[in-house]
């Protein structure tokens, strides 16, 4: 049996000392979110994760989703009384609008509490998660009637919501789908076609589902150009706004999935249900992005989160598992062996999977944060840099946190051998839940394509640019402190490879576009590591801070800190040149082989 505890403290760490949480307290939402209120609200997320939904991880796995005959679809024992647990608590709209019933509290915060579900239980998280994403497409594409008619059961938990983007013939590729929506003549559409891996398509934990369905109407151009996005509900609603008439759509089987049994993946079928066009007609590709963008950071955490909770039961087995005597003499010389966390192989997985966890997490935060400027911020100088920020991380984030929190996955499972293989301690789940992260939502190597084609382009790289800028600056600003030296040197020896693999692109991707292909997953690993390097820098140097002011009788933790961002300097990010390396390649090799000679 698994278990879970909330890292309170780092997180708390992280958004105080290290992001400056509360210097944002002039943006609406932030001046609520005191000191004592984060903490508390902390500590009740951290709760319902460890007492209610963690339990259930394990059952749902096992047991998995059920359909019956009329398509209903039945979710694991328990996770329908968590979800109203979750939803009687508020959690759904802890960031959503107020006006429409929710908090208004900062995305940071929701990000943090997010962070501690997800590792509890994956797939029961998944529910509210794609929830979240039709809620912001509606926010900003909505009109002020279909606001106030779907946001306040939404943000209330009381109903569901899912993204329907996916056909048999048709992934990535958006233009080829062939889902139809014929208007009727009085502003709705008759919505046609077959969706697949619908996550939370069909189940039994809310009174109705607001299907966000993408599809193209009659006589719209060809391509991508011609799709339109659709709220298409489960059930109709009635003259008084509630669920009334069952929609002609229904859950056609649940896919058979290697992980997240929890979850209901369903393929859903459209026979000329109703739906109303949400945003322009032609326009649902920029609503799908609204989604997608949400969807992606929340993915990128699901990386960060399974991860986490690998680690945590990495290092309790490794405590106690017996084996061998340690290189440098018994340390536990009482015992016939000593614990497995003794030996240096071990530690090098704990450390890096340690090393991973911390650092990723302060960069979901300063996403988070970053996020909540280019949507609440005053200035528009500020509101727009804040975006630049956040349309630039968000491959990365969703990219590099899935990549590596699978690997680590995998390293956690190792650290318990052959029990890691076996079912019982419940590394195999972790596994397998965490490959779907790197799949759904753009598969990881339509992130790195989207990071080297569009992202370091757009607007001229300004984006890039102010990356590069900020982090070099921080460099210099530190650069005559020796106790930041370590940290600083191997900061900036990371950020000089990012700028010779920018460098690299822009003279030989333009001309040749199979090297910018070619170099995209290692680019976006390099500007992962720059970027992950980037909060060790910052969170050294914040540790170093409180153990001057006297560390307030954690001087442990912040020894630990510092401890662990030298690992990173000096294990981890010297990646960076092997990255440059494969870049600067070409693409010459791997092109070379015709088809067939494979």
């Amino acid at each position: 049996m698994t278990t879970y505890k909330a890292p309170i403290q780092d997180t708390l760490f992280v958004l105080n000392d290290v992001l400056g949480y509360q210097r944002y307290s002039n943006l609406p939402g932030f001046s609520d979110a005191t000191p004592d209120v984060l903490e508390a609200i902390l500590a009740e997320g951290a709760k319902l994760a460890e007492n209610v939904m963690h339990p259930l991880n394990r059952v749902g796995d096992m047991e998995g989703c059920v359909r019956h005959d009329d398509g209903s679809v039945t979710t694991p024992k328990g996770f329908k009384d968590a979800y109203d647990q979750y939803r009687e608590g508020g959690w759904m709209g802890l960031a959503a609008p107020a006006e429409f019933g929710g908090q208004g509290l900062p995305y940071a915060v929701h990000t943090a509490v997010s962070e501690y579900m997800i590792s509890a239980n994956m797939a029961l998280m998944m529910y509210p998660g794609l929830t979240q994403g039709a809620i912001a497409a509606i926010v900003t594409h909505g009109s002020d009637e279909q606001k106030a008619t779907w946001l306040p059961k939404l943000i209330e938990g009381g109903w569901t919501g899912t993204m329907n983007l996916t056909e048999p013939h048709c992934g990535t590729d958006l233009g080829l789908l062939r889902t139809k929506a014929v208007p009727n003549g009085d502003g709705s559409y008759r919505i046609s076609g077959q969706k697949i891996f619908i996550s939370a398509g069909e189940h039994d934990m809310s009174d109705n589902i607001v299907h966000l369905v993408l599809a193209r109407a009659e006589g719209a151009p060809e391509g991508v150009k011609g799709i339109s996005l659709f709220i298409v509900p489960k059930f109709k609603l009635d003259a008084s706004g509630n669920p009334g008439e069952r929609n002609t759509l229904s859950c056609g089987s649940i896919e058979e999935k290697m992980g997240i049994h929890g979850n209901s993946t369903c393929v859903m079928n459209y026979d000329e249900a109703e739906g109303m066009l949400l945003g322009e007609l032609n326009g649902g590709l920029k609503a799908m992005f609204t989604m997608m963008n949400e969807a992606r950071l929340g993915v990128g955490l699901q990386g960060l989160s399974v991860s986490e909770i690998a680690y945590q039961n990495a290092v309790s087995y490794a405590k106690d598992r017996l084996q061998g005597r340690s290189l440098s003499g018994a340390k536990a010389p009482d015992k016939k062996a000593d614990p497995i966390i003794v030996h240096p192989d071990i530690r090098r997985s704990l450390m890096t999977m340690k090393a991973f966890n911390e650092a990723g997490r302060a960069l979901a935060l300063w996403t988070a944060i970053k996020s909540d400027v280019a949507h609440r911020a005053g200035d528009d100088k500020d509101r727009q840099a804040a975006d630049d920020y956040t349309g630039l991380m968000t491959p990365v984030v969703k990219g590099v946190l899935t990549d590596k929190g699978f690997d680590h996955a995998v390293m956690a499972q190792q650290v318990f051998g052959g029990h890691g293989y076996v079912e019982e301690h419940g590394m195999s789940q972790f596994v397998r839940d965490a490959r779907i992260a790197m799949i759904y939502e753009g598969a990881n190597g339509i992130q790195a394509l989207d990071l080297v084609g569009r992202k370091l382009a757009q607007n001229g790289g300004r984006a890039v640019q102010a990356f590069f800028k900020e982090v070099g600056e921080f460099c210099e600003e530190n650069r005559a402190d020796e106790k930041m030296a370590p940290f600083t040197k191997a900061l900036k020896k990371g950020l000089n490879d990012l700028q010779a693999a920018t460098m690299w692109l822009v003279q030989n991707g333009m001309a040749k576009p199979d090297n910018a292909g070619a170099a995209s997953t290692d680019y976006m690993h390099l500007f992962g590591l720059v970027a992950l390097g980037y909060m060790w820098a910052q969170m050294a140097r914040s540790a170093q801070a409180k153990l001057a002011e006297g560390a307030n009788g954690a001087t442990v933790f912040y020894d630990t800190k510092l401890v662990t961002a030298r690992f990173f300097m000096e294990r981890i990010m010297p990646e960076t040149a092997t990255r440059l390396a494969r870049i600067s390649s070409g693409a010459d090799t791997l092109m070379a082989l015709p088809a067939e000679a494979f």
